[in-house]
């Protein structure tokens, strides 16, 4: 089994992009609704794409994913993002580590796989967690559903478009970036 760590650089790296789908999560929340797309996924997604962490580590970034989209919600139950973006983030890297070498696009479609989990996680604990909430601003559960599953798969294709678009540039300069750090070899 391989056991990988991340180094400073890739910190940076994920630092970076969460701050980034932070700022895109916070200036979404001018659209009012009960859910928001939550484009913090697409960039967490471009992280372990970029970085391929280990599999705590990708749980650990999902995590932070996690406390950034509850602290800037306005969803029916901001605290289902401590649950929802964890397992969007294990099925991120789960899902490019079966695809990456035998899939084009498959940034996108990991990307894509990574939202519906996350949000389809999500609306079943919202559904489980504050059911009379739901039922006070919706006639039914179902209607609910129905109003949200179009936002998570809406959400789902433009975090793809997203993740797909932004990684060949943002992976050329990881790696630009990580061969300007590599050590000259010696000459003969």
């Amino acid at each position: 089994m391989e056991v990988f760590h991340m180094k400073s650089r890739d910190i940076a790296i994920v630092g970076i992009l969460l701050a980034i789908g932070a700022i895109v999560r916070y200036l979404s929340l001018i659209i009012p609704g009960p859910i928001v797309a939550n484009l913090v996924i697409a960039f967490y997604c471009l992280a372990i794409l970029l970085v391929l962490p280990s599999l705590t580590e990708a749980i650990g970034i999902g995590f932070v994913a996690g406390i950034i989209s509850a602290l800037i919600s306005h969803s029916v139950f901001p605290p289902g993002n401590l649950i929802s973006e964890p397992l969007g983030a294990v099925a991120c890297l789960l899902v490019y580590r079966l695809l990456r070498d035998h899939v084009p696009a498959s940034q996108g479609i990991t990307t894509f796989v990574a939202t519906i989990v996350s949000g389809s996680t999500f609306v079943l604990i919202s559904l489980a967690a504050v059911a009379p909430t739901i039922l006070s601003k919706y006639a039914t559960l179902g209607a609910y559903a129905v109003v949200v599953v179009p936002i998570v798969l809406t959400a789902a294709v433009a975090n793809a478009v997203i993740a797909q678009v932004i990684y060949m540039p943002a992976a050329r300069a990881v790696l630009r970036d990580r061969s300007a750090l590599q050590p000259l070899p010696e000459s003969a």
